[in-house]
């Protein structure tokens, strides 16, 4: 009898740990959420910056009057953008250096986007594992360009996820 008790109370602690964790991971997966949401807005706001020729100031706050975010998807946007923006020349000299065979001119504005954000990603901000920025890039790629774009931007990420900092 006192064998069985010992069993259930283990049984409930390996119950109550379970639960523990899938909490966290619904919280992981609720903060990736968001971050999923900042880099499709960081890909946004690059875009109409290159397009229409705007200041990052001027369309972020274009782009929060027209489609308000949570604080994190902002902040975590925001630091893509600036970051991106802040070391674009070191960004574009890498993609020229490994995207053989391609003029990063006449690379899809989307794809060349992605691939200069998520490169800042990778160079720049340790705490988010390569693996996670380079499946996010490939993700985005697929829903916003062509599935194709998912593989170009997936070689890519790849050669410069072992590069040192600029």
């Amino acid at each position: 009898m006192e064998n069985r008790k010992s069993q259930i109370a283990t049984g409930s602690k390996k119950v109550i740990r379970a639960t523990i964790r899938a909490q966290k991971g619904d919280r992981f997966l609720e903060k990736m959420g968001k971050r999923r949401r900042a880099r499709e807005v960081a890909l946004q706001v690059l875009y109409e910056m290159e397009v229409a020729r705007k200041k990052p100031e001027e369309t972020l706050s274009g782009f929060w009057e027209n489609y308000p975010c949570k604080e994190e998807v902002r902040s975590f946007a925001i630091k893509l953008v600036t970051g991106t923006i802040e070391n674009l020349s070191s960004i574009d000299a890498l993609l020229r250096k490994h995207a053989d065979n391609w003029d990063i001119g006449r690379m899809a504005s989307v794809d060349r986007n992605i691939l200069r954000f998520a490169s800042y990603e990778l160079l720049f901000l340790d705490e988010i594992p390569p693996k996670v920025t380079i499946n996010e890039a490939i993700e985005i790629a697929k829903k916003y360009s062509t599935q194709d774009s998912g593989r170009f931007v997936n070689g890519i990420l790849d050669t410069i996820k072992d590069e040192k900092r600029p």
